[in-house]
């Protein structure tokens, strides 16, 4: 748990960091969401091969080169902007280096969740995602927060007076960055401590055409599961909008609410109380039976996402970010704690996290190539919210229907 969280705060306050450099190298608005199109794209590219390396080796093994190779981004990130000094107009470096980190993403989350399955017994599944998913989301939005909070007036200043940083970092999203590059460093660490579970898994071959038509075939078979294709479909539609929204927020507090990049720390810690919150309720009140049962709080999610363009005043956007968060935790950990112990039966730890992976990124690449298309035809921020919120009410509406008559 401390490894995973540590690695994913790392990304997404890196996300942060990314855009205050791309804005220092007087990038393109466009060039942010495709940088997080970037991140997506390493999931479906390697989900063929993500899951069978994190079942053919130990999962703590797994998890620390992954963390290695998001480590190796991170720094050229870092060193390639120091560097240089160029401006870049298409800001190629921030985009690649933030796509690496994507790579070690890609291999490294196979691993951090069939840990999970590895570990604990089914009727201990949804206790222990509720553990796992809620640091994850924590990790998502604490990263997001801290990504903002490093680059802040008073702290960057703090940061490059620091002699050590100060070697390394010239702009506050540099000293940002190399702050980010320890938090790598300590996830290696709880990496290394890692024990081996020594659960086997029958071989398969590695060759690259045996892979693919075996990665596919578990995509098939997920999907031709009567419970393992709602909760799928489920969360590929969640894992969009919420990697959107996050962008999205950025924008709408900018708009609304008048807050810098570096303010926005404070709406995602609310985001993140609330997560918490659902995650504890719903691991005290839902079992993994009734894991189904909490479809129509997706309904709910989206039809709190229609009041945001309503709000200008600060403790009427508390409010409604701390409903949706707790929405979002009650909702999410449940349905991915089915879908793992669907997944495990069928295929195995690491195939089944391999498979949620690709559907649930391929759908971020969607969503978030349809949010970069309206920001370059220079759509109005109200406009897109209403359009995504619209989206979750009609699709979990319809996830809703279908689970209700249980079409086969």
């Amino acid at each position: 748990m401390a490894a995973q969280s540590l690695s994913s705060l790392a990304d997404n306050a890196l996300f942060i960091a990314a855009i205050a450099m791309i804005i220092d190298n007087s990038g393109p608005v466009w060039a942010i969401p495709f940088m997080k199109w970037f991140f997506a794209l390493a999931y479906v590219v390697l989900a063929p091969f993500a899951g069978i390396l994190s079942d053919r080796f130990p999962k703590g093994q797994v998890m620390l080169v992954a963390n290695s190779i998001k480590f190796l981004g991170c720094f050229i990130m870092l060193f390639c902007n120091f560097w240089s000094h160029v401006n870049f107009s298409e800001c190629f470096i921030v985009i690649t280096s933030y796509g690496l980190v994507g790579v070690g993403a890609a291999i490294y989350s196979p691993a951090k969740y069939g840990i999970v399955t590895e570990i604990l017994e089914p009727n201990l599944l949804v206790k222990g995602n509720s553990w796992i998913e809620g640091l994850t989301v924590l990790s998502i939005i604490m990263g997001t927060c801290l990504g903002s909070y490093l680059l802040s007036p008073k702290i960057s200043y703090c940061l490059l007076q620091n002699q050590f940083i100060s070697g390394f970092a010239k702009t506050k999203s540099e000293a940002a960055i190399a702050v980010i590059l320890i938090i790598y460093l300590l996830s290696s660490i709880f990496n290394i401590l890692i024990k081996k579970t020594n659960i086997q898994y029958p071989e398969s071959s590695i060759s690259f055409n045996n892979l693919t038509i075996n990665f596919y075939k578990n995509v098939f078979t997920l999907w031709n599961d009567k419970i393992g294709k709602i909760s799928l479909s489920v969360t590929t539609v969640f894992w969009g909008v919420s990697t959107s929204l996050q962008i999205i927020v950025l924008d709408w507090s900018q708009k609304h609410l008048r807050y810098s990049l570096d303010q926005t720390y404070i709406l995602i810690g609310i985001v993140a109380i609330g997560t918490i919150i659902g995650a504890i309720l719903v691991a005290k009140i839902v079992t993994l039976q009734k894991a189904l049962n909490v479809l129509p709080i997706g309904i709910l999610i989206g039809v709190m996402m229609l009041f945001m363009p309503l709000i200008n005043e600060l403790l009427h956007a508390y409010i409604l970010l701390l409903i949706i968060g707790t929405l979002a935790g009650f909702f999410v950990v449940p349905l991915n704690a089915i879908l793992q112990y669907r997944g495990r039966i069928l295929l195995s730890a690491g195939n089944s996290i391999a498979v949620q992976n690709f559907n649930e990124q391929l759908n971020v690449l969607l969503m978030v190539s349809i949010y970069t298309l309206l920001v370059w035809a220079q759509v109005k921020i109200d406009y897109i919210i209403v359009a995504y919120g619209l989206f979750v009410i009609v699709s979990m509406s319809l996830f809703t229907y279908w689970n209700h008559r249980n079409i086969p």
